[in-house]
């Protein structure tokens, strides 16, 4: 099955719909990052804590050094304390700020302060933890943020210089690890680069997959500039097409009444034909003003779904003949809705492409899952080559090998989720493929209260 270039340009309406999923879809994604970051930190957060108790429990019983512990231990108590205000403040669900991870942070900040305060200032070899709190700010943070962190942390190592009484422990550099200083040293270096290893590399992937889905985001936004493009190019063409058809309607209606047409019949059925033909022009010219939010006098009618897919197929059938599609619609209880034309397009469109896969017979099956129209449309052709299945959606993906071919199911897939649903391909086991439609029928069928005004 392959594409077939068509014209279903979006509505003012779906335009501004499309604009507003957009802008709540990245709103969404920074939400999303936010949260895993903060959760990122909530973790170090519990493993600092556990990394403080058993210093502290080393240093004071292990190693008899004269460090207050019950200030220190209650230090631990306020970080834990903050630590689960911040996981519940996790579980919320709510859109994590870039204050509220600086704010993290200087808490971070504050507490190693005070540990190092209480133990030795400058002279406590932990004083370098200082850097994995501003490498994390230099991750996560804006650029004023992280800059506010640097001068914290300078100003809290120039305040422990200064104010901080040192702890009684010998340099004793010649007994190598046997010195605590060095000791204490190698440790601090060792939590500096595993806990920086962990997770800056997870908070990195957080940030790369935001940035893959914010990539798709306006790969999508571009092929959608590209539809309304299209859509105002074959409107302003159905705009220029209109006046010269209306005038072969009427001079092929006149020529029906002159006395030369009657009397030769074959020459009266060829002008019959080409009336017929012309009209059919005008009706898909007006079918595309009607897409593009222009009408040339005609107006939406209310239906309802079964009674609108039974017409487009009777429509279907009467304008392609010598293809056999077999029907079947299992929607259930009906539902009043608008005549829209460009589904119509949409759906027409995926059974013309079955059709040129498959000429001899097609099938059309109309289902409903829950809340959602499903329509799915198969053929028994050769079906989908693997990497036109990879990339379904995506423009010029065609095996006609023909300029500007390969449009159809790109359009398809882009009016689909304009309207809030998927369009989903697959190749049968028994031969040929299925296009799968979803569409939401909150965007499709009318609320009872818009059918009685």
């Amino acid at each position: 099955m392959s594409a077939r270039p068509t014209t279903v340009p979006a509505s003012p309406a779906l335009l501004a719909a499309r604009d507003q999923v957009r802008a709540q879809a990245a709103r969404g994604l920074d939400a999303a990052t936010g949260r895993k970051n903060l959760h990122q930190l909530i973790q170090l957060r519990w493993i600092a804590a556990f990394g403080q108790i058993v210093t502290i429990e080393v240093a004071h019983y292990g190693l008899q050094l004269p460090i207050p512990v019950e200030p220190m231990l209650a230090v631990i108590a306020g970080l834990l304390a903050f630590n689960l205000l911040s996981l519940l403040r996790w579980r919320s669900g709510r859109h994590v700020s870039n204050g509220e991870l600086f704010l993290g942070l200087m808490v971070d900040v504050g507490t190693l302060t005070a540990q190092l305060h209480l133990s030795g200032g400058i002279g406590n070899p932990f004083i370098y933890l200082y850097l994995l709190q501003v490498a994390l700010g230099a991750v996560l943070l804006r650029a004023w943020a992280v800059w506010t962190m640097v001068g914290v942390a300078l100003a809290c190592v120039v305040g422990l210089a200064i104010f901080s009484r040192p702890l009684p422990v010998a340099l004793d550099s010649h007994r190598g690890l046997g010195s605590p200083y060095l000791l204490g040293l190698l440790i601090c270096f060792a939590l500096n680069a595993v806990l920086l290893v962990v997770f800056i590399t997870r908070i990195g992937q957080n940030l790369r997959e935001r940035d893959a889905r914010l990539a798709a985001l306006r790969q999508r936004a571009a092929e959608e500039e590209h539809i309304v493009r299209m859509g105002l190019l074959a409107s302003g063409a159905a705009h220029e097409l209109g006046t010269p058809l209306a005038t072969l309607a009427v001079i092929l209606g006149d020529w029906q009444h002159l006395p030369h047409f009657n009397s030769d019949p074959e020459l009266l059925q060829d002008v019959t034909e080409m009336q017929t033909q012309v009209l059919r022009c005008k009706s898909i010219v007006s079918g595309i003003l009607l897409s593009a939010g222009e009408t040339r006098g005609e107006s939406s009618a209310v239906t309802t779904v079964c009674r609108f897919l039974d017409d487009l197929v009777a429509d279907w059938r009467s304008s392609r003949s010598g293809t056999l599609l077999l029907y079947s619609n299992r929607f259930g209880h009906d539902l009043p809705m608008v005549s829209d034309s460009s589904i119509a397009q949409m759906i027409c469109n995926v059974l013309d492409n079955a059709r040129e896969a498959s000429p001899q017979r097609i099938h059309l099956h109309v289902g409903r899952d829950d809340d959602a129209l499903v329509l799915e449309v198969y053929d028994e052709g050769p079906g989908f080559r693997p990497d036109m299945l990879t990339r379904l959606g995506t423009p010029y993906q065609s095996t006609k090998g023909r300029p500007g071919s390969g449009l159809g199911l790109f359009l398809v897939v882009n009016v689909a989720r304009t309207l809030g649903g998927q369009v989903e391909a697959t190749n049968r086991p028994e031969g040929g493929a299925v296009v799968r439609i979803t569409l939401p029928l909150s965007a499709v069928a009318l609320a009872p209260k818009e059918t009685t005004e």
